[in-house]
């Protein structure tokens, strides 16, 4: 069988490279792709980004179905074009993508359905933005309403902060129309994890359980980036954990979607926030939704997945998704982010990456950022790579993956040398 795969980050990579473990499958297409796509085993990049023009090629190409990595082509329709021509494709509708593209759909629809989560306004005049800030005090966090590569969340610690983070969206336009709008919620104590299942409008199917570091530097330091590194499984997911967030988070929002006539497929994530009252009893609320599979969360779920990946998806697409379970590797798979310079303001983009390590069955080394030109390899993009170790234990994985880091070259390179630590205490 051929598979269409969309999206060129690592995420993707690592998406097509699961499917194409299968031994039904002839090749994954990933479009446009990157350069370790290019390299992988059944993998073929294919040059394209408009959405007439992928759904002609599936239809013309005897392509089995297509996944959907990134939310950009989500939020434009993708699913909706498909469907249209009859094609199967799994990621969810223009209308459910609204749990990602929109904050404020996401924030009114938790409130409208009970399902835990921080207060919030949301707000389009800078005064009244200002004003409420004043009111609340510090720390607090500012989010823009629409898609900004997951740039566009400031968690301001001083009033300061939070008044120059309302200046940048809404008077000077940072993140464009993404800006216009803005949520100001509260801000949440506790530690964050990435809850990730598969929805195919009713039956639910959670994925791994992982935990991504979003500051740039050691010690959750520096700025938020779209992600410099991430374990799985997350240990603060504790199995009581798991049943309160599918009973309080999860199922209530696959249900709400359903009753608001908006059935939800595809990949839903939740970002946790995860703490304890005073009496110790676990106090769980949604962060963010996404409506695609975290990166670089995707990185270590998918390379401990055991169970055809194949067959899940196509069980999504036909709304058979309690007929199937997902096996996973026992160990603990840690990835690291290899960046550019300047990331995540100004990323130094043409740097050639000189050396990799190879492959193994505990490393795995999965590209983001990165191009064919004239023979080499060089940086494209911001999150360059992601080098993913396995191992019995939390501290057995990051020693494999930063061994693989260290044979990672290109000028430039940026990584953080504590990934999982909040785990290995």
């Amino acid at each position: 069988m051929k598979i269409l795969v969309v999206g060129s980050g690592g995420r993707e990579h690592a998406i097509a490279w699961r499917l194409a473990q299968d031994a039904r499958v002839e090749t994954v297409y990933v479009a446009p792709g990157n350069a370790g796509t290019a390299l992988t085993p059944k993998l073929v990049n294919l040059a394209e980004n408009d959405i007439d023009r992928l759904a002609d090629f599936a239809a013309t190409n005897d392509i089995r179905f297509t996944v959907v990595g990134p939310e950009a082509p989500l939020a434009a329709g993708i699913v909706d074009h498909f469907r249209s021509r009859g094609l199967k494709i799994f990621g969810p509708t223009k209308a459910a993508a609204q749990l990602e593209s929109s904050k404020d759909f996401a924030k009114a629809f938790m409130k409208r359905h009970g399902v835990p989560t921080a207060d919030y306004e949301t707000f389009t005049d800078a005064a009244a933005a200002h004003a409420y800030i004043d009111r609340k005090g510090a720390p607090i966090v500012i989010k823009a309403d629409g898609l900004a590569a997951g740039k566009g969340v400031i968690v301001a610690m001083t009033l300061e902060e939070a008044h120059a983070a309302i200046d940048s969206m809404l008077e000077s336009n940072a993140f464009g129309a993404a800006g216009a709008r803005v949520v100001i919620e509260d801000f949440l104590k506790g530690e964050e994890a990435s809850f990730i299942v598969m929805v195919d409008g009713k039956n639910i199917l959670p994925m791994a359980s992982s935990q991504d570091h979003k500051r740039l530097l050691d010690r959750d330091e520096g700025p938020n980036t779209g992600g410099m590194g991430a374990y799985s499984p997350a240990p603060v997911v504790t199995p009581e954990i798991h049943e309160q967030v599918m009973r309080e988070i999860i199922r209530p929002t696959v249900q709400g979607m359903a009753d608001d006539g908006i059935p939800f497929t595809g990949f839903l994530y939740a970002g946790l926030m995860i703490d304890r009252d005073q009496n110790g009893r676990s106090n769980v609320k949604t962060l963010e939704f996404n409506c695609r599979m975290g990166d670089p969360e995707t990185q270590p779920i998918m390379s401990r997945l055991n169970s055809s990946f194949v067959d899940m998806v196509e069980a999504a697409i036909d709304g058979h998704l309690d007929t199937v379970q997902a096996q996973w590797d026992k160990r603990v798979a840690l990835g690291v982010v290899c960046a550019a310079r300047g990331y995540p303001v100004k990323p130094e983009k043409g740097a050639e990456i000189t050396s990799l390590p190879t492959d193994t069955d505990s490393l795995h080394v999965f590209h983001a950022g990165t191009k064919a030109d004239a023979g080499k390899t060089v940086v494209s993009g911001g999150r360059v790579l992601c080098v993913v170790g396995l191992g019995e234990t939390v501290k057995e994985a990051a020693r494999i993956a930063y061994e693989g880091v260290r044979e990672v070259h290109f000028d430039g390179m940026q990584y953080r040398s504590d990934i999982g630590y909040r785990a290995m205490k």
